[in-house]
């Protein structure tokens, strides 16, 4: 993909200090875009500064502030932009004493404030949504002769029952999207990528990085839940949001995903090369 062949407007891209968001603004200041970033505090240094160093930042990257409870929060973000990817969702580290509040209502909101303001500006072309591939596997009795495919969606009951917040989160705001969208004329599509992993620019490791981590050293618990799995690039899971947004004939969800391993296998291969390390061999059943 010639990512110099048409990105030289202006983009909005939300949740931009995050471990997604900020590859994808890499790539989109790369490509000779002015990307509009939205931060919960644009002043945090600590949680911005790896953006600034980025190439082209000085010239063409402005932060603004957002958040995605407050309704027209998106507003300035978003006029005048000729696309949106919207990335943000709020993740909570540690104990959930509320996850409807915490987590579920503001992924939602965050999402239609996104697109509320988005529909506002009749001149906007496309809203690219960052999805996750837990709002399609979460699902019991799976058959093996059936792939998942972006027709797939999760179980509510079991994310429930396995207190998959996340994974609720990220399938709710989707379908909200997709029936706000409709009702209103609005060109979204959809990336869902598997488990993502690479470098990472943002100083904080985001939660899979650090359940990665913790798997290097040997803190396999957290990882243990994440069975067998697909895994991608994030330079790929940018290149493939920018991919959507450029092509006009793209439409619905675009499944982003590269080998698929078990736990097993994944701990295997990494104990063969990493002999140094105190990865796991095997995970117990």
């Amino acid at each position: 993909m010639d990512l110099n062949s048409s990105m030289n407007g202006k983009v909005c891209v939300t949740g931009a200090s995050g471990f997604v968001a900020s590859w994808l603004v890499k790539r989109l200041l790369e490509s000779g875009c002015h990307v509009i970033g939205t931060v919960r505090d644009p002043e945090n240094t600590k949680k911005v500064l790896h953006l600034w160093g980025l190439e082209g930042a000085k010239a063409r990257l402005q932060l603004v502030k957002a958040e995605l409870t407050i309704e027209g929060s998106f507003d300035s973000a978003v006029m005048g932009c000729e696309g949106v990817f919207h990335t943000a969702c709020p993740v909570v580290q540690g104990p959930i004493s509320d996850p409807k509040l915490e987590i579920l209502d503001p992924a939602i909101s965050g999402t239609l404030n996104v697109l509320g303001s988005r529909k506002k500006d009749t001149s906007l072309k496309r809203v690219v949504f960052t999805s996750s591939s837990s709002t399609i596997r979460v699902i019991s009795n799976v058959d093996p002769n059936v792939p998942l495919d972006e027709s797939s969606w999760s179980d509510v009951e079991l994310c429930e029952t396995l207190q998959f917040w996340y994974a609720l989160a990220k399938m709710q705001s989707e379908k909200a999207a997709w029936e706000f969208a409709k009702e209103n004329k609005i060109d979204l599509v959809v990336v869902i990528p598997s488990f993502v992993i690479g470098p990472c620019l943002p100083h904080d490791l985001c939660l899979t990085a650090s359940d990665v981590l913790g798997l290097l050293k040997g803190e396999a618990e957290r990882f243990s839940l994440y069975g067998r799995m697909g895994y991608v690039h994030i330079d790929n899971v940018a290149r493939c949001h920018i991919l959507v947004f450029e092509d006009t004939s793209a439409e619905g969800r675009y499944l982003c995903s590269s080998i698929v391993l078990d736990n097993h296998e994944l701990v295997a291969q990494l104990s063969e090369r990493y002999t140094w390390l105190p990865i796991p061999k095997r995970f117990e059943d």
